[in-house]
């Protein structure tokens, strides 16, 4: 099996990875309730983040390591560009939610009490980072079907 194969391959299958668990992580914190529903949530995330690593990784591979089209082509891609624009965009919605998971673990580690009331606008922040995913997917497509190029 080629290299280009096996890269391709986990790229595309963390698609499924990282949209069950953005929507999973949406859900849990959907049901949020008290101290007892964060383990839900914090496995959904972890997920999600190793989701994401896997398709910075597996994708800085393939664009700029000489598996695919070659940089070139993804650099005078404008739907290669609107797709990293986007991307950019579900890591800066990203941003306040990690944090807050991180203090959350660490607050639940230690046995303190957790203010859940960002629960909702977390869940909202979710949500929208599935949608922009929905349109990064249609961007791929697009992308490699040579559209915009």
């Amino acid at each position: 099996m080629s290299t280009q194969l096996i890269f391709a391959y986990i790229h595309l299958l963390t698609l499924g990875i990282g949209c069950y668990s953005i929507w999973a992580r949406a859900n849990a914190l959907k049901k949020l309730k008290d101290m007892d529903g964060l383990s839900d949530v914090f496995k959904a995330d972890n997920l999600w983040g190793l989701a994401a690593a896997l398709w910075i990784f597996t994708g800085l591979i393939r664009a700029f390591g000489g598996l695919e089209k070659g940089t070139n082509y993804y650099l005078n891609s404008t739907a290669f560009l609107l797709k990293m624009g986007l991307f950019l965009l579900v890591f800066l919605i990203e941003i306040k939610p990690m944090i807050t998971f991180i203090k959350w673990r660490s607050k639940k580690k230690k046995g303190v009490e957790i203010d859940l009331s960002e629960s909702r606008s977390l869940m909202i922040s979710s949500q929208i980072e599935l949608a922009l995913i929905a349109i990064i997917i249609l961007l791929a497509v697009a992308m490699a079907r040579g559209v915009w190029y």
